[in-house]
């Protein structure tokens, strides 16, 4: 079995970090910081970008030689208002100064050298909704592919509402093959509302080979190395993920599962 599902390691400090070498890939990290007020955050971003989003809470960001002032409004993440975000080229470094207890995530994959620091957030992100009936989810796309703002990372916030599915119709972007498909490595940062839920996410590939079904609790993360990876909510959960994709180009091009394909294109009967 793999190890698709991991946990947090505690609950202060830096709680999730995942590496490429620990998560057995070549492209993505992620790491999450549960600060108290006064705490400090800092690391180097060796030959790695980072997209720091501020989850919930509030801190003062310095980073690639720049002072950011205190950045983040969201005290809770189930607010849905659009989240502040700072991205920091590789080859630099930052640090966070919690004003307020805070959450951060640190979205990382290779950098080139491409883009300077810049905030991506929250001007210009609009909560937008995904999909109809019970598999419509909300949208904030902090780095998405038509927008030049990094030169790995490809990085969203959904929101599940409660009974209702996400990532779905299953889909996979597993094949090195643009336009048909790019490689994509994922991870999922969940969270409930309430915290107390549960949600489900399988990961599986079309021969078997790969076939995982988690319950996710609150705070847990997940890895999508490949294959398709729809999520549910159980009725009376609400459920939040952050999203990090990366691999060898920056697209985003997928394939549905074909025993599934059919809820897509009757939903999308012009594409």
């Amino acid at each position: 079995m793999v190890n698709l599902l991991r946990k947090p390691v505690g609950t202060t400090g830096k709680v999730h970090d995942i590496t490429p070498a620990s998560a057995g890939w070549g492209y993505v990290g992620f790491g999450l910081y549960h600060l108290a007020s006064g705490e400090v955050a800092t690391e180097v971003t060796g030959d790695r970008e980072v997209i720091l989003v501020l989850v919930e809470g509030k801190a003062s960001i310095h980073a690639a030689g720049q002072d950011w002032g205190v950045m983040g409004d969201r005290m809770d993440v189930f607010e849905k208002t659009p989240p502040h975000c700072l991205y920091v080229p590789n080859a630099s470094d930052w640090r966070a100064t919690a004003t307020t207890a805070c959450t951060i995530a640190v979205c990382s994959a290779p950098g080139k050298g491409g883009h300077k620091a810049a905030r991506l957030g929250p001007e210009g992100i609009v909560l937008t909704q995904r999909g109809t009936g019970s598999n419509a989810r909300f949208i904030n796309n902090i780095a998405r592919e038509g927008l030049d703002v990094a030169d790995s990372l490809l990085v969203t916030e959904v929101y599940t509402p409660q009974g209702n599915w996400s990532s779905y119709p299953s889909h996979r972007h597993d094949e090195d093959d643009f336009p048909r498909m790019t490689y994509l490595e994922e991870t999922y940062y969940m969270r409930m509302n309430p915290p107390q839920g549960f949600a489900f996410q399988r990961v599986y590939t079309e021969d078997g080979s790969l076939d995982e079904t988690m319950a996710v609790k609150n705070g847990d993360l997940t890895l999508v190395p490949r294959g398709h990876h729809p999520c549910a909510a159980p009725y009376g959960y609400d459920l939040y993920y952050l999203n990090v994709m990366a691999g060898p180009r920056r697209n985003w091009r997928f394939q549905n599962d074909p025993d599934h394909d059919w809820i897509y294109r009757r939903d999308n009967p012009t594409a």
